[in-house]
């Protein structure tokens, strides 16, 4: 295993089982297909990020900085991706971190500390600790090891509530291979398929492959490590989608509720199996965010991509302070988020085509370059994501382009 798990661990964050949640709850086992499509949008797009990080030794920031010729153009690509990502991502974090809050405080109960006449949540300084360590030492192997511990206790703990929920069998098979969409369930889709393909994860695999893999012949293990990872992380997210359609048309917004929404099925179980997944899920994401964060930042400005230099240790740490002090002092910061549910929405179409393109350079990748099948596979992505931008667009300022 490579940073498979990893880049798993990054799109199954605290919004994307709150997404599944709802999904489950209103549309039962009808939006599984989505997720289903979304794992192999992911799957494709992700293979194509290891591959260029392995054959070049480059991230995709570094590419894009380097392979577009056009000043204006750079610098419009720069700032766009340096906004939607390490802005975003900071906007992200405290959801990230409110999230693992919540899985504790559903199992613990809730705890606050008073620094300076602040009410600090315990929770989300020892959560913000955790991943200040970790990043910190700088180690690509312990980071992968730990995350890859918390990514299998994550999806053991939703899997093991998707099977207590007794779930119909002829159900889910129905729900997955037989896609149904209404006006009232777009909305639903087009969320379960962003929270999943995610451009910043484009980003943070092209950079850890490198740190995993050195040689052309290590793209083999790259392919199966990423089918693995993404696959399970899509059957943690549809486990979501299958514990929460077990519960109606209940009043359920969160994992918390969702957890209180089982308590009939199982008893008091449920909130600790579905508050040790939710937790696990922050506390991943609450990591690999910063991370990305600071591997775009760094290769977008021509900066030093080790994990120990100072300017990379200085953006991760930008971004988690944020995020850790948004999450404790309880502040909404709704408008950074809308900011970066825009730029994501745009970026996503840019950054797929962009490195479709990138793809298809002989002087980059040789024979290692995208086939045809693999170029109608991108090109079908990239249509998908131009809907999902429209979509976001229509949705954040109600365009009726859709």
């Amino acid at each position: 295993m490579g940073p498979g798990p990893l880049v798993a661990a990054a799109f199954i964050g605290p919004g994307t089982v709150t997404v599944c949640t709802l999904a489950g709850v209103g549309f039962g086992y009808a939006l599984l297909w989505a997720m289903l499509l979304s794992i192999i949008a992911t799957i494709g797009l992700q293979e194509m990020a290891a591959r260029l990080g392995i054959i070049s030794q480059k991230g995709l920031s570094e590419i894009i900085r380097e392979e577009l010729r056009n000043p204006v153009m750079k610098v419009f690509a720069i700032i766009l991706i340096l906004s939607a990502i390490v802005i975003g991502n900071a906007a992200y974090e405290a959801g990230n971190i409110s999230g693992g809050v919540l899985g504790l405080e559903t199992i613990l109960g809730n705890e606050s500390i008073d620094v300076f006449g602040f009410s600090l949540n315990l929770w989300s300084v020892l959560i913000g600790g955790f991943a200040f360590i970790l990043l910190y030492l700088g180690n690509y192997k312990v980071l992968e090891k730990v995350l890859v511990f918390l990514v299998i206790l994550m999806s053991l703990a939703f899997l093991i509530t998707a099977i207590m929920t007794k779930p119909s069998i002829s159900g889910i098979i129905n729900g997955t291979f037989i896609p149904r969409l209404s006006q009232d369930s777009l909305l639903t889709v087009i969320a379960l398929i962003g929270t999943t393909v995610v451009p910043y994860n484009l980003f943070l695999h092209a950079s850890l492959v490198k740190e995993k893999w050195h040689k052309r012949t290590d793209l083999m293990y790259a392919r199966k490590d990423t089918i693995i990872s993404v696959a399970l992380g899509g059957l943690v997210s549809m486990c979501i989608i299958i514990s929460a359609t077990s519960i109606g048309n209940a009043d359920v917004n969160n994992v918390a509720d969702l957890a209180k929404g089982l308590e009939p099925l199982f008893g008091s179980f449920a909130k600790y199996f579905l508050g040790l997944g939710m937790c696990a899920a922050g506390i991943t994401s609450a990591i690999t965010a910063p991370l990305a964060a600071a591997y775009v930042a760094t290769g977008c400005l021509g900066w030093d991509t080790n994990m120990k230099s100072i300017r990379f240790r200085f953006v991760w740490s930008f971004v988690l302070v944020i995020g850790v002090l948004f999450s404790t002092l309880g502040i909404k910061s709704i408008e950074i988020i809308k900011f970066a549910q825009i730029t994501n929405g745009i970026l996503l179409p840019v950054i797929a085509g962009f490195l479709i393109w990138v793809m298809n350079k002989s002087s980059i990748l040789g024979s290692y370059k995208n086939n045809i099948k693999q170029n109608v596979f991108g090109g079908t992505i990239l249509l998908l994501s131009i809907l999902l931008s429209l979509a976001t667009l229509n949705k954040v300022f109600d365009l009726n382009i859709l």
